[in-house]
């Protein structure tokens, strides 16, 4: 009898530290990189990083290998975002037009969000919603509200990814924190 409480209770602790290890590794993975999370995608295997099939008859159709569930899809060469629902409904799509700084390939979570700010080019952006960082400069979707303060300097490095207000305040509705964020070729 003693044997198999030992065994039991062994049994438990692993599986407690199992769980421990894992939140710790969840929480880190969804830190910001400049708070010591991971700057690099974590790509599964149901996603595909290279360039998508897409459909030449429809180019907005979502494009295949995108992961499944509620996620935000980001083409780089189609510079196209498809807000998908589950099952894999497209609730909305619409073009974008990329910063200086592109994302790699891969699987992101939304990290941060700032109702409004000063884009890095001296634009007023609003409902703006990042997922990564690259080499410091941070990358994620706005929405521009003014005209530029000032011209942007040639040598400054932006990741906004800007879209239309309507575009925006869906993607900003949608792309709540740890929201999947799947960006392709």
């Amino acid at each position: 009898m003693a044997s198999s409480s030992a065994g039991f209770v062994a049994g438990l602790t692993a599986a407690a530290l199992a769980t421990v290890g894992f939140l710790g590794w969840q929480a880190s993975a969804s830190l910001p990189p400049e708070l010591g999370g991971a700057a690099k995608p974590t790509v599964p295997p149901a996603v595909s990083a290279s360039k998508a099939p897409r459909d030449k008859k429809n180019p907005a159709e979502l494009p295949a290998g995108t992961g499944s569930g509620p996620r935000v899809v980001y083409g780089l060469d189609d510079n196209r975002v498809w807000l998908v629902d589950r099952g894999d409904k497209v609730r909305r799509t619409f073009r974008v037009d990329p910063g200086s700084v592109d994302p790699a390939p891969g699987v992101y979570m939304v990290t941060s969000r700032s109702g409004s700010v000063t884009g890095t080019d001296g634009i007023p952006v609003e409902h703006v919603v990042r997922f990564t960082a690259v080499n410091g400069v941070s990358i994620g979707f706005s929405a521009q509200t003014g005209p530029a303060t000032q011209p942007p300097d040639e040598g400054v490095l932006t990741g906004g990814i800007r879209e239309s207000r309507p575009d925006g305040t869906a993607m900003w509705d949608f792309a709540t924190i740890g929201r999947q964020v799947v960006v392709i070729r």
